[in-house]
């Protein structure tokens, strides 16, 4: 095999290593904030719901990674810092997004559950746009009933709706 040859595979086989790295890379990054529970219901705050609330965002960050998402990290104490009350990040695209900036994110989702009746709650999610502050996508998944598995079904509709948004071709 002559040098040109030689020369001209080898730079093939980088460019091609150097594409398949940039479409690996080229992933979402993707902050999920806390859910926080909004319980319009006689007896709010109960710790089941409580505990129902703090499963979401986890259950939330491993469905969006088996869809190929990279998952960002913001800690607590920036969320609460961001925040200027119940609602506040939920209601401030901008001020969500500029947060979640700091962290490298390029996108950002703010979460509810609203609970209007001890029979259901909604899921609720913004995904908020990070470089443009702009809100994209406003989800709403219902779930009736408090089982774990039935919570993980609201879930996978928020994700499903969530790949709708972000990978339209789908």
């Amino acid at each position: 095999m002559n040098t040109h040859v030689a020369k001209f595979y080898n730079l093939a086989f980088a460019l091609v290593l150097a594409l398949a790295s940039t479409v690996v890379s080229a992933a979402p990054r993707i902050a999920v904030l806390d859910f926080e529970l909004k319980d319009l219901t006689l007896a709010p705050g109960i710790p089941a719901e409580i505990a129902r609330t703090a499963s979401v965002k986890p259950m939330l960050e491993d469905e969006l990674r088996k869809s190929g998402y990279e998952i960002v990290s913001i800690d607590i104490a920036s969320q609460q810092q961001a925040t200027a009350g119940t609602g506040y990040l939920f209601d401030h695209s901008d001020v969500a997004a500029q947060m979640a900036g700091k962290y490298g994110a390029d996108y950002v989702i703010v979460g509810r559950l609203h609970k209007p009746s001890f029979l259901f709650v909604y899921l609720m999610a913004h995904l908020i746009d990070v470089k443009n502050e702009q809100l994209v996508g406003d989800y709403l998944s219902e779930v009736k009933g408090g089982e774990k598995k039935l919570t993980l079904k609201g879930v996978e509709s928020l994700t499903v709706k969530i790949n709708q948004t972000l990978n339209p071709v789908q």
